[in-house]
């Protein structure tokens, strides 16, 4: 039993009575239409399917977090004991400055989700490294558990045992277990879920607000400006914060730093835990994956782990520089993909494969010299899915990026997006396919 072999069976079952699971799926539209699987207003895309994995998979994505892991640590060790392995990344002042702060705990990256294009066993290739501000835990979770309760699947429950793997309340134990290690005395710190109002997804943030809650701690979304740094605790109105689950990205936090002087103090000063840390930027930053593969980075890895890396982390360059390399990104587009050095969902990236040559020496011209970086063009993994076009189920192939979920270092579970574009992404048309785990 493989995915392959699960997706054939579900498929089946699906095209044995193609009205019955339409007027289904109808009702499980309506169902995520009234959840809170809502992202910029509106309902999350989705398909009458899921993404079926197997154990095998699972013990894949295990070993593929817990390698990344260890890649991690000895990153941002290098980065804490070397000046000139610092410049590499080319950070700002105040944002070296933070990196090197002690966070008061020993995880570097307490949570993270790891994009890879997936097509089973050693098949894989990064795609992004998310770390602060990781989102889509409850996408994932809601409309799983929506489809999990269609007919559909009702059937294959039949023959397996099917479960999703639950992200919400998980997180809020790992993060009382760092806790524990910030400050063993406090038993219920006070939590806040902290990001600029406009920045933020607040259906995801309230149910992380309940999920707090129903375990017993008191819990706000909070505004960093709306946080005060008042001798010697930090405060949101009268409630004293402990921990702040951190989802504001890095760059915003910098490029905003005069807006939340209060916030930077108090982390300065361990006056609170902060999950994560600042130092998590050092993975979070695009420019990492050519970092991997300098030489001189090379020997602090083991020889398992530098196979990992020339492997599965795609080539990767500065978009600057000597003119050569201008004229080789233009010159072959379609082997190329450029991407802004640190920005999110997606925004400012080009696959050369998307453009005539005159199109796509227009966007470089424009990113030229301008913080990008080029990478290998990774073709993504396919799997077909049914799609329903005016009530009838055709099949259709998708790529698709599976986000590994990794919470105090361990696997946590999965956000799967899927797509026919060159690029699979919230900003693209692309439908998110919850992870279920088939046994």
């Amino acid at each position: 039993m493989d995915a392959k072999q699960l997706t054939n069976q579900y498929i089946e079952i699906v095209k044995s009575d193609e009205d019955r699971f339409y007027q289904d799926y109808l009702k499980a539209v309506e169902a995520v239409a009234n959840s809170s699987a809502i992202y910029k207003g509106k309902p999350v895309p989705f398909l009458y399917q899921p993404m079926f994995f197997t154990a095998q998979d699972i013990e894949t994505f295990k070993y593929i977090g817990k390698t990344l892991m260890s890649i991690t640590n000895k990153v941002v060790n290098k980065y804490k004991e070397s000046p000139k392995f610092r410049k590499k990344f080319g950070y700002s002042k105040l944002l070296e400055e933070l990196i090197l702060v002690d966070h008061g705990y020993d995880i570097n990256v307490p949570i993270g989700r790891f994009d890879i294009f997936y097509g089973g066993g050693d098949k894989f290739k990064f795609c992004e490294l998310n770390t602060d501000g990781s989102s889509a835990m409850n996408e994932d979770n809601t409309i799983g558990r929506i489809l999990l309760e269609t007919e559909s699947m009702k059937i294959m429950k039949e023959k397996y045992e099917i479960s999703y793997f639950e992200l919400i309340y998980k997180w809020v134990d790992e993060s009382i277990n760092i806790f524990k290690k910030f400050n063993p005395d406090i038993e219920k710190p006070n939590v806040a879920i902290v990001d600029f109002e406009e920045s933020g997804t607040p259906t995801e943030f309230k149910e992380f607000k309940k999920a707090y809650i129903d375990k017993g701690y008191n819990a706000v979304i909070a505004d960093p400006r709306e946080l005060k740094y008042i001798d010697g605790s930090l405060y949101y109105n009268e409630m004293k914060v402990d921990l702040i689950y951190r989802r504001i990205v890095t760059r915003e936090l910098i490029d905003r730093s005069e807006e939340i002087k209060d916030l930077i103090d108090a982390y300065r000063d361990k006056a609170v835990c902060v999950i994560g840390p600042i130092k998590s930027q050092i993975m979070h930053n695009k420019i990492i994956f050519k970092i991997l593969h300098d030489e001189d980075v090379q020997e602090i890895f083991t020889e398992e782990e530098r196979e990992y890396i020339r492997k599965h982390i795609p080539y990767t360059n500065e978009f600057s520089g000597n003119r050569e390399v201008y004229d080789e990104v233009l010159n072959n587009k379609d082997k190329y993909i450029i991407k802004p050095l640190d920005l999110y969902a997606s925004r400012g990236v080009y696959a050369g494969r998307d453009f005539t040559l005159e199109e796509w020496k227009g966007k470089l011209d424009e990113c030229w010299e301008n913080d990008y970086i080029y990478q290998e063009f990774c073709i993504p993994f396919t799997r077909d899915f049914i799609e329903f076009v005016d009530g009838k189920a055709t099949i259709s192939k998708f790529g698709h990026i599976v986000g590994i979920f990794m919470y105090n270092e361990n696997f946590a579970g999965m956000y799967t997006r899927i797509g026919k574009n060159s690029i699979i992404s919230g900003i693209t048309n692309y439908y998110t396919a919850p992870n279920v785990l088939v046994e």
